[in-house]
């Protein structure tokens, strides 16, 4: 909304932007935000939507949604810009993607689809970049303290742990994430700063990789 736009605005003195009110969790909205800015040289894929919900009370109106807007979104917006990047020989692609594409949690099946789904299609458009200057990677964050990851959390904590985002998120990591190697939810600039090395030339030798910022949840050596 207009609100949410200018509510950022107000927290980033000093700083320019160029903004938009879109859904682009449809085509029309991505037709939208196309139309006002029909080339990008960064596209940072970070729409997504979540809920806790059993494999089989999903239906497919809700499976339709969440890959609307998880998935379909990039797609979009991709398939736009990237033709555009190849041609002139620079770009970054960045798909936001999260530890439950590796890991799908057992109370979001239907979430952790459309992350396995954003790993696929970056790794796929990664091989169209041969020889180019662009570049195609996702990230995988863990759970992120985000005032919406805090509110669906805070339902799935003991009650005595419902205090502040801090315990709640430390009670969630350790009944819920207990692999989590340092027990506490990932902070958002943990996740900006990462995306903001992938998106710079330093990161030109990193393409077509799934790069982990989950506090060690996967138990994996690459």
């Amino acid at each position: 909304t207009e609100a949410t736009v200018q509510q950022a605005l107000d927290k980033s003195e000093g700083l320019k932007f160029l903004t938009l009110v879109a859904d682009l969790g449809t085509a029309e909205g991505v037709q939208k935000a196309i139309a006002e800015y029909p080339q990008v040289d960064i596209l940072v894929n970070n729409l997504g939507i979540y809920w806790a919900r059993p494999f089989e009370e999903i239906t497919d109106e809700e499976w339709e949604k969440i890959l609307e807007v998880n998935f379909l979104s990039g797609v979009r917006l991709t398939r736009h810009y990237f033709p555009k990047m190849l041609a002139q020989d620079w770009g970054r692609v960045l798909f936001i993607a999260s530890e439950s594409g590796i890991m799908v949690p057992s109370e979001m099946v239907h979430y952790g689809v459309t992350k396995s789904a954003q790993l696929s299609l970056a790794s796929g458009l990664a091989r169209l970049t041969k020889n180019t200057g662009v570049t195609v990677n996702s990230v995988l964050p863990g759970p992120t303290e985000t005032e919406n990851v805090i509110d669906f959390m805070r339902d799935l904590v003991p009650e005595e742990a419902r205090g502040d985002k801090d315990k709640i998120g430390r009670a969630f990591v350790r009944e819920h994430r207990p692999g989590s190697l340092i027990g506490r939810l990932i902070r958002p600039e943990e996740i900006a700063s990462l995306v903001t090395y992938l998106a710079s030339p330093l990161a030109a030798a990193t393409n077509g990789a799934a790069v982990r910022a989950e506090g060690g949840l996967v138990q994996s050596i690459l």
